[in-house]
C-alpha cells in the first residue's frame, strides 16, 4: 500500500496540482469573470425581461437557426448567455453543424455586452478538467489522474495508522519529517473533501469512460435519455413558417409550478416554425441537486407538451453527485470554506511531491536522474504555474481593452509565464530555482492589484475602488503574494540554517566494544 501510495502520487501529481488550482479557482468563476470585464456595468432585471430581450436579439440575428440556448442571469451571473446551433446540412454524410461562440448579452437591454474580450473564470473551469487538450483526450487524462487520486487517498488512509495522532504534529526546520508533518496535516485536515471532490468528479464523467453497460442495453443513445428524463418533446420541422409567443409567459408558468424556484436555461428548437417548443429548465443554485426538472411548451401556442418525471433513483444520486463537485448551491461562506479546503488540496499533493524528492537527497551524494528530473518537474509546476495564473489576470489590465484577439492573448500569457519560467528555472540551480520562481510568482501577484487600480482610473464607467467584489479580489491577489513571498524568504533562509553546527556528536566508530557507547549510537 505505501509503494502504490507514494508512485500513484508522484504520476500523477503534477496534473492533479493544476487541477486543483484552477478547480479551486473555479468556485469563483462568475466573480473572476466580473473582474475581468470591468466596464461591465449591469443591474439586476426580472428574468422575463432578461429572455424577452434574449428573444428579441435571436430573431434579428439568427431568426432561421435549429436551436438557441439561453442561460439567464443570476444573483452572481449577471449577463445572459447565448448559444445557437445552425441546421444541419441535408446531406447525410457532411459533419454535424457545430454550436457557435457563446454571445453574453446585457439583460436590461437585450444587447451584446460591451466590454473587453476575456474567457474569465470560465478559462480555469474547462482548464482543470480538460487541460486545454482535444475534446475528449483532455478530459481522459484528468479522469485517469482522478483515478489514481482515488487510489492514492484509499492507500495513504490504510498505510498511515497514526493518522489523526499526526495531525497534531507539525514539526518546523526538520527537513524530511517537516515535509512528512505538512502533508499529513494538509491530507487529514480536508481528507473527507478530498475524497469527495475527487469521487464525485469521476461519477460526473463516468458515462464517458465506461460506456459499454448503456451501449449493450440501449442501441440508441436518445432511448437512454428518455429512460431517465422523460420525453423532451422535441418535434421535427414541419417545413411552415411559425411565430412564437411571449417567452414571458412561459418563464412565469414554469416557475409557478416549481413553486416559485427559477428558471436556468430556456432551449428553443425550430424557432421560426410552426412546431416550435420551448423547454425550461429548473435552477439548481437553491438546491443540492444539480440536475434540475424540466417543462417543454409548444413555442406558438404555449400548450403544455411534456415535463421530466420525477428523478428516479440513479438521476437522483447523480445530480446530487455533480452538485457537490460544482459547489453551485454553496453560498458566499460556503464558497470560500470550498475554496480553501482546494487550496489544502494543492498542497498536499506539493508536499508529497517534494516529500519523495526529500527521502531521496543524500548530502554529498550526486542526484541521480529520477530524483533531478522530479525535482525540476516539482519546480516548473508548483511554483511556475502560480506564476502562469497570476499572469492570465495580469494581462487583462495590461493588455488594451478594445485589442482583437485579447481573449487568446491572455490565455497565451500564461502559458508563456509558466512555460518559459519553467524552462529558465533549469538554468539555476534547483535551490536557487525554487527561491527565484516563488519570488517571481509573488511579483507577478502582488502587481495584479497595482494594475487594476491604476486601469480603473482610466474607464469611465469602471467601479469604485471599494467596490466589494473588486476589493475583495485585489485583497486575495495581494495575499496570495504575501504568501508565495513568505515561501521564498523561508528557502532563501535555509541555507544559513543548515550550515549551522549541530551540538550532537555522534561517535564516529559506533561499532567499539563497550556496551554504553553502542547503545549511545544506537539512540544517536
Amino acid at each position: 500500500m505505501a509503494w502504490i501510495h507514494g508512485w500513484l502520487g508522484l504520476v500523477a501529481g503534477w496534473i492533479l496540482f493544476a487541477m486543483f488550482l484552477t478547480g479551486t479557482a473555479s468556485y469563483f468563476r462568475p466573480e473572476v469573470t466580473r473582474w475581468m470585464q470591468p466596464e461591465f456595468r449591469p443591474r439586476p432585471v426580472a428574468q422575463s425581461e432578461a429572455a424577452r430581450g434574449a428573444i428579441a436579439w435571436l430573431q434579428r440575428n439568427a431568426p432561421h437557426d435549429e436551436q438557441w440556448t439561453i442561460y439567464l442571469p443570476t444573483e452572481r451571473t449577471l449577463v445572459t448567455r447565448v448559444f445557437t446551433r445552425a441546421r444541419p446540412n441535408p446531406d447525410p454524410k457532411a459533419p454535424s453543424a457545430p454550436r457557435r461562440p457563446e454571445i453574453r448579452l446585457d439583460p436590461a437591454n437585450g444587447l451584446p455586452v460591451e466590454a473587453r474580450e476575456t474567457r474569465g473564470g470560465e478559462f480555469f473551469y474547462r482548464f482543470h478538467f480538460q487541460l486545454q487538450l482535444p475534446h475528449p483526450w483532455g478530459r481522459w487524462l484528468a479522469g485517469l489522474c482522478a483515478m489514481f487520486m482515488l487510489g492514492a487517498i484509499l492507500s495513504g488512509v490504510i498505510t498511515h495508522k497514526r493518522i489523526f495522532v499526526d495531525f497534531f504534529t507539525l514539526r518546523w526546520s526538520k527537513g524530511q519529517r517537516s515535509w512528512l508533518d505538512a502533508h499529513n496535516v494538509s491530507a487529514v485536515l480536508a481528507l473527507p473533501y478530498h475524497a469527495m471532490i475527487t469521487y464525485t468528479g469521476l461519477i460526473t464523467l463516468v458515462v464517458m469512460y465506461m460506456p459499454w453497460p448503456i451501449a449493450a442495453n440501449y442501441p440508441q443513445p436518445a432511448a437512454f435519455s428518455a429512460s431517465l428524463y422523460g420525453d423532451t418533446a422535441n418535434q421535427r420541422a414541419s417545413g411552415r413558417p411559425g411565430q412564437l409567443a411571449d417567452i414571458a409567459r412561459f418563464v412565469e408558468a414554469a416557475s409557478a409550478e416549481w413553486r416559485g424556484a427559477r428558471v436556468s436555461r430556456i432551449i428553443v428548437g425550430n424557432p421560426d416554425d410552426a412546431s416550435s417548443t420551448v423547454t425550461l429548465l429548473r435552477s439548481s443554485d437553491d438546491r443540492l441537486n444539480a440536475r434540475g426538472a424540466s417543462i417543454t411548451y409548444a413555442g406558438g401556442s404555449g400548450q403544455r407538451l411534456a415535463a421530466s418525471p420525477a428523478p428516479g433513483p440513479a438521476v437522483e444520486t447523480a445530480g446530487v453527485m455533480l452538485g457537490l463537485h460544482l459547489a453551485w448551491f454553496a453560498g458566499p461562506l460556503l464558497r470560500w470554506v470550498c475554496f480553501l479546503l482546494g487550496l489544502t488540496g494543492g498542497a498536499m499533493v506539493a508536499t508529497g511531491l517534494v516529500l519523495w524528492t526529500v527521502k531521496r537527497r543524500r548530502p554529498g551524494a550526486k542526484p541521480f536522474f529520477g530524483l533531478s528530473l522530479v525535482e525540476r518537474l516539482n519546480i516548473g509546476v508548483i511554483a511556475c504555474l502560480p506564476a502562469g495564473m497570476a499572469a492570465y489576470l495580469l494581462a487583462n489590465r495590461l493588455l488594451p481593452p478594445m485589442l482583437p484577439g485579447r481573449a487568446d492573448l491572455e490565455v497565451s500569457a500564461m502559458f508563456w509565464t509558466w512555460f518559459g519560467l519553467a524552462g529558465l528555472s533549469l538554468l539555476r540551480p534547483a535551490c536557487r530555482a525554487w527561491i527565484e520562481t516563488l519570488a517571481i510568482a509573488a511579483l507577478v501577484f502582488a502587481a495584479i492589484p497595482i494594475a487594476d487600480l491604476a486601469a480603473m482610473r482610466g474607464i469611465p464607467s469602471a467601479p469604485q475602488p471599494f467596490d466589494g467584489l473588486f476589493l475583495a479580489f485585489d485583497a486575495t491577489m495581494a495575499l496570495l503574494a504575501a504568501a508565495l513571498g513568505f515561501a521564498a524568504w523561508r528557502l532563501a533562509k535555509r541555507p544559513i540554517a543548515a550550515a549551522r553546527p549541530s551540538r550532537r556528536t555522534v561517535p564516529a566508530r559506533p561499532e567499539v566494544a563497550r556496551p554504553e557507547v553502542r547503545e549511545a549510537a544506537d539512540v544517536a
